[in-house]
């Protein structure tokens, strides 16, 4: 194709959470563009994928197996899979979820993905504490595998609390810390904050955080994004237009985090009532 700018027709894709919201807006788009896409999710997708396989990332043995059941080399990862948090679900499921899982995911993916390959997760705007954290984060970081990770995060409920925040926060300073050691193999990782989004999880995010306070989130812009525009951001980093873009955490916030840099965003807003 001579108009491929953006360098997925014929790459093989995985994209965990392919069932709704940003997942699936990802795997449609990519197939759109011509990619080989390959589907994990806990529920089963009716997208026209290369295959699909049913996957818990709260299971580490079902995470191998997913990973196995694809051939060949992977030339980008779509990290789309996640729970709300606020006792939408359990804290420990939620962090499993949103970080151990997807990290464990990923690790498992690396050996085969050659340079030129790209990772890229969705994070997001709630995950703002990361950087009064970051020793923290770093304990957990410094965890080998699944099951140790999982100990360290038993040990340390306290700090998980709902488990959503932090996974987030979690997920933000991995991405960091990683892509100064997979760019040496030609692997660039990055992360999304997406602002609140017109998903399936929208509901339970009313319910646990409040409806005014994801309002307030959704400032300057004054309206919840969509799948589709989320999904730009994450197929932007994982194309070769974005070729040296490593390590980075891409606001798609319709300026959210601008304006709260710049003390345009009433703090008070975002506080649960």
């Amino acid at each position: 194709m001579t108009d491929d700018v953006l360098g997925y027709h014929g790459k093989r894709v995985i994209v965990s959470g392919c069932f709704s919201g940003m997942g699936e807006a990802v795997a449609r788009a990519l197939l759109g563009l011509g990619a080989e896409v390959h589907g994990l999710d806990y529920k089963q997708s009716a997208l026209p994928l290369s295959s699909f396989k049913l996957t818990d990332l709260r299971d580490p043995t079902s995470i191998e197996s997913a990973v196995a059941a694809i051939d060949g080399p992977i030339d980008a990862l779509f990290n789309c899979a996640g729970l709300a948090g606020g006792g939408a679900f359990s804290p420990m499921d939620t962090l499993k979820v949103n970080f151990i899982g997807t990290r464990h995911l990923t690790e498992c993916i690396i050996p085969r993905m050659p340079a030129g390959s790209a990772i890229v997760s969705i994070a997001s705007t709630g995950g703002l504490g990361w950087s009064q954290r970051v020793p923290l984060h770093m304990e957990l970081l410094q965890t080998t595998g699944f099951q140790e990770a999982t100990a360290w995060a038993e040990a340390h409920l306290t700090d998980v609390a709902e488990g959503y925040g932090f996974s987030k926060e979690a997920v933000i300073v991995w991405t960091q810390y990683r892509g100064a050691q997979t760019i040496k193999r030609g692997i660039r990782i990055n992360c999304t904050l997406p602002s609140p989004t017109q998903t399936p999880m929208m509901a339970a995010f009313h319910q646990t955080a409040g409806k005014a306070v994801v309002d307030a989130a959704a400032e300057p812009l004054g309206r919840y994004t969509t799948p589709e525009e989320q999904a730009g951001g994450c197929i932007l980093l994982n194309s070769k237009l974005a070729s040296v873009v490593n390590g980075s955490v891409l606001p798609v916030d319709g300026g959210f985090m601008g304006a709260l840099a710049m003390g345009q965003i009433d703090l008070s807003r975002l506080m649960p009532q």
